[in-house]
């Protein structure tokens, strides 16, 4: 087949890229209005009095835990980037058959050598999917609309007022049930799923499926699983320290791992097949059907020889009798 015209070819580039930075400037802003807005209001839970599950101490700003989001985000930023591009710049200075693939043109202005379209596409994959599972851990949070372990402690309710004096246990679902700071009250509502959890758990499957998938460590059979638990271990004691600081319960940690593990391993299956599968071979086509009627056979004409042509075959004769 004839090769794209450079007009067909830009115009393809155009509307791919255009289609792209949509769904990618619609992400970033939906996960905007879920962080920093009151576009979604938070589903407000009752609770039940004196409950101890709610009661433990207020653990004080979020910038003040030993893993504050600062670092969590940057870890979770940083590490995958520095690993996929570590390891496809390893992949293609030490394996010569990578450099000899030909550079990709694409329309008139732009040429793109295959190292340099490989990272963009794992890393455009995975930032997308950063703020996917943003987003889907704080719609989880504003739906659900579950305490933390130390709500109680920042809502602040009166008692007295409420009636909780009564025997037998009271729950509270009056709106204004809470006298703390409406802000911290606010806050702690989010608490499940653990969006730190989430991030974390998401950055470490997509990176160590992209070491056990991609990457090709000869000499040593236990270089891929280990790389893959020092990733996994700074996530489970960000999961362990968020209950240990009385900011997110047991449960709230797993739908956080779960949701981020699910995302990432998606985003692997699905958009990016080299990441996952080997390429198909074409299919070949299938045989013919027993019952199918065949053509029939060609049928060989042979011309007759000259000695045919010239006499006659003779015929028998029967004897005369003497």
């Amino acid at each position: 087949s004839p090769a794209p015209t450079p007009l067909l070819t830009r115009s393809f580039i155009t509307s791919f890229l255009s289609q792209t930075l949509v769904i990618m400037a619609g992400t970033v802003l939906l996960a905007y209005h879920f962080e920093y807005t009151d576009t979604f209001p938070v589903h407000i839970q009752g609770f039940f009095c004196h409950d101890s599950a709610y009661a433990k101490p207020y653990p004080g700003p979020e910038d003040a835990s030993r893993a504050p989001p600062v670092l969590v985000y940057s870890l979770v930023t940083a590490v995958p980037t520095a690993m996929i591009l570590i390891g496809e710049l390893a992949t293609f200075f030490c394996r010569p058959r990578r450099r000899e693939e030909k550079t990709i043109i694409s329309g008139e202005c732009c040429y793109f050598i295959p190292l340099l379209r490989r990272i963009v596409r794992f890393l455009g994959v995975y930032s997308f999917g950063l703020f996917t599972t943003t987003i889907f851990a704080n719609a989880g949070q504003v739906v659900t609309g579950n305490q933390t372990p130390h709500f109680l402690s920042v809502c602040r309710p009166n008692y007295t007022a409420l009636g909780c004096q009564l025997p037998g246990p009271q729950y509270i679902t009056d709106r204004g049930a809470c006298a703390g700071n409406p802000a911290l009250v606010t806050a702690a509502r989010k608490a499940f799923p653990s969006k730190d959890a989430a991030l974390s758990a998401y950055a470490v499957v997509y990176t160590a499926m992209y070491v056990t998938l991609v990457l090709e460590v000869r000499g040593s059979r236990l270089a891929k699983p280990t790389l893959c638990l020092a990733l996994a271990g700074p996530a489970a004691l960000l999961g362990v320290l968020r209950v240990a600081e009385h900011r997110n319960h047991w449960a709230d940690v797993l739908a956080g791992f779960l949701t981020g593990a699910a995302i990432a391993a998606f985003l692997v299956s699905a958009p990016t097949p080299r990441l996952s599968r080997a390429p198909q071979t074409p299919h070949s086509p299938p045989p013919p059907r027993p019952d199918s009627p065949q053509p029939p056979p060609h049928c060989a004409l042979s011309a007759p020889s000259p000695a045919a042509l010239q006499s006659p075959p003779e015929l028998p004769t029967a004897p005369v009798a003497p």
